[in-house]
């Protein structure tokens, strides 16, 4: 079945080099949700994750006649437009961070109480601020391997490393993640 959506991927990439629209479509479809996520949890913000996603995807509309296949999925072409997308964002942003109030809302879960909704809430957005503060490949492989659930070796083809290489990564930055996350306990301790 895999070599079936493979070959099937092949023919719809092949017709949107061409021009066709409606096969850029059904790539489309396939994977703005996973772009989206990834520049979501590389921005912060759900309104600059939608306009970058369909800068993504425009740039890709664009430059498909010019795609070739090189061994890599896909997808890998469309991170890598994300990842330089979202680099440039990071530093042509301002120093002053809006942040809309409902971001600030949080819904608690059905039967939750506020109170461990507020707390749940609190250490997800300290992660995710600590995970911002690594470098983009470091931020880039949390993406891939706990949102988007890839292998090792899948996120190796997107980010043109080897199996070894995304593993040994993967280990320095869980390691400079437990230091932070330590450092922290250390400071608010001492308060």
């Amino acid at each position: 079945m895999p070599e079936e959506k493979e070959i099937d991927e092949k023919e719809i990439l092949k017709r949107a080099s061409q021009g066709d629209e409606e096969a850029f479509g059904l790539l489309y479809e396939n994977y703005v949700d996973r772009i989206f996520n990834y520049i979501y949890y590389r921005t912060g913000n759900v309104h600059d994750a939608e306009d970058l996603t369909a800068r993504v995807f425009q740039r890709a509309m664009k430059h498909i006649p010019n795609y070739q296949d090189r061994g890599v999925p896909f997808s890998a072409w469309l991170y890598r437009i994300a990842h330089n997308l979202v680099a440039n964002w990071h530093r042509d942003r301002s120093r002053k961070k809006e942040i809309a109030i409902t971001e600030m809302m949080s819904l608690p879960a059905k039967n939750e109480h506020p109170e461990t909704t507020l707390l749940r809430t609190e250490k997800q957005d300290a992660l995710l601020r600590l995970i911002r503060t690594l470098p983009s490949d470091r931020q880039q492989l949390l993406i891939l391997k706990f949102v988007e659930g890839y292998s090792n070796a899948e996120i190796g083809k997107i980010m043109s490393r080897s199996e070894g290489a995304v593993k040994s990564l993967y280990h320095r930055t869980l390691l400079a993640l437990r230091d932070q996350v330590d450092g922290l306990k250390i400071e608010i301790e001492g308060e």
